[in-house]
C-alpha cells in the first residue's frame, strides 16, 4: 500500500470502527434502559442520559481483558489487515442495522465477532481461529443468557420473602429508588464490556499497522473515543428495541426490573473481569425472562421470547456472510 494512502486508510477505519460503537450504543441502549422506562421510574429522555453517564465512565472501573481478547483472541493478529478489520465491522454494522430496524434486540457483540470470522476465514482459512478465545466466547452465548435468568429468579425470590410483610406502595416506592442503583450498575457493566469490544478492534489494527511497537496494548486515545462513541449512541437511543425488551417480553414492576438490572450487572461484572465478551443483549433478556418466570410461567410472552432466541442463532452466520462478501468484494476491487 502507497504510504500516502496508508494513514488516510487507517483514520477512515478507525472512523468506521467508532461508527459501530455508536450503533453499539445506539442498538444496545434498550439493555441499560429498558426495566427503568418500562416500570416508569424514569422518562425515557432522562433514562438514556443517565445510562450513557455510566456507559462513559465504565473504563475508570474495569480493566482491558475483554478488548484484550477481540484483538487476539477471536482470530489470527498476525493475519490482519486494513481490509479484514473493514469487512468484519461492515458484516457487524449491516446485521445491527438489519436487526434495529427490525426491532430486534440481537447481540452487537456476536455480530463483532461474526463479522472477524467471516473476514479472517476468507483470507486465510479457518486455521486462523484462535480457539482458546473463542471457545469460550462461544460458551458464553448459552451460559451468559442462563447465569442472568437464574440470577434474577433467586433476587426475585430472596426480595419477594423480604418484602412479605410490607405493603405495596412501600414496596413499590423502595424498589424505585433501588432501581436507580440497579440500572446504574447495570449500564457500567455494559459500557465495560462492550465498548470494550471495539477497543480491541481499533488497537489490533494499530498493532497490524506497527503503530504499538512489538507489544499488543489499548491505547488511552482509544478507550475514550469508545467510550464516548458507545455513551454517544445510547444517549440517543434505540426507542424499537426498548418497546420489545421493557415492554413485550413481559411486564415489569420496579421490583422486577430491579432484580433483573442486578442479576444482569452480576453477570457482566463477572465476565469483563474474567475477559469474556459477552452479549448484554443475552444476558438482560434472560434476566427479564427469569423474573417474568418467577411470578408464573404464563408471564412470559414466550412467542417474542422464542423469536430473540432465532435472531440470536443467526447473529454470527449472517454478519460472518456479510463480513465475506465484503472481504470478496473489496478484494475484486482491489486488485483490478
Amino acid at each position: 500500500m502507497d504510504a500516502s494512502l496508508a494513514f488516510p486508510i487507517l483514520v477512515g477505519l478507525i472512523a468506521v470502527a467508532l461508527l459501530f460503537d455508536f450503533l453499539n450504543g445506539l442498538h444496545d441502549a434498550a439493555n441499560s434502559i429498558a426495566t427503568i422506562v418500562s416500570t416508569r421510574v424514569l422518562r425515557p429522555q432522562y433514562a438514556v442520559a443517565w445510562a450513557a453517564f455510566f456507559n462513559f465512565i465504565a473504563f475508570a472501573v474495569f480493566g482491558l481483558h475483554v478488548a484484550q481478547t477481540i484483538g487476539t483472541g477471536i482470530i489470527d493478529p498476525g493475519i490482519i489487515d486494513a481490509q479484514v478489520i473493514f469487512a468484519a465491522l461492515m458484516g457487524a454494522i449491516v446485521w445491527n442495522l438489519i436487526t434495529w430496524g427490525l426491532g430486534m434486540p440481537s447481540s452487537s457483540s456476536h455480530a463483532l465477532i461474526g463479522g472477524l470470522l467471516g473476514a479472517g476465514v476468507s483470507k486465510a482459512g479457518f486455521h486462523v481461529m484462535v480457539w482458546s478465545g473463542l471457545s469460550k466466547t462461544l460458551l458464553a452465548i448459552v451460559l451468559s443468557p442462563l447465569v442472568g435468568f437464574v440470577l434474577a429468579l433467586v433476587l426475585m425470590a430472596i426480595v419477594s420473602w423480604a418484602a412479605v410483610q410490607s405493603t405495596p406502595f412501600a414496596v413499590d416506592r423502595a424498589f424505585r429508588i433501588l432501581q436507580f442503583v440497579s440500572a446504574s450498575l447495570y449500564s457500567l457493566g455494559h459500557g465495560g464490556n462492550d465498548a470494550q469490544k471495539t477497543m480491541g478492534i481499533i488497537a489490533v489494527l494499530l498493532y497490524s499497522q506497527g503503530h504499538l511497537g512489538t507489544e499488543f496494548s489499548v491505547p488511552f486515545w482509544v478507550v475514550l473515543s469508545c467510550q464516548a462513541a458507545m455513551a454517544l449512541g445510547t444517549l440517543l437511543g434505540g426507542w424499537r428495541i426498548v418497546r420489545t425488551m421493557g415492554l413485550r417480553i413481559t411486564k415489569l414492576t420496579p421490583m422486577q426490573g430491579f432484580c433483573a438490572e442486578t442479576g444482569g450487572a452480576a453477570t457482566l461484572f463477572m465476565a469483563t473481569y474474567l475477559g469474556v465478551p459477552v452479549s448484554t443483549t443475552h444476558t438482560i433478556t434472560g434476566a427479564i425472562v427469569g423474573v417474568g418466570a418467577a411470578r408464573r410461567v404464563s408471564a412470559v410472552r414466550w412467542n417474542v421470547a422464542s423469536s430473540i432466541v432465532v435472531a440470536w442463532i443467526f447473529t454470527i452466520p449472517a454478519s460472518a456472510l456479510v463480513a465475506a462478501i465484503t472481504y470478496f468484494a473489496v478484494s475484486f476491487f482491489v486488485t483490478r
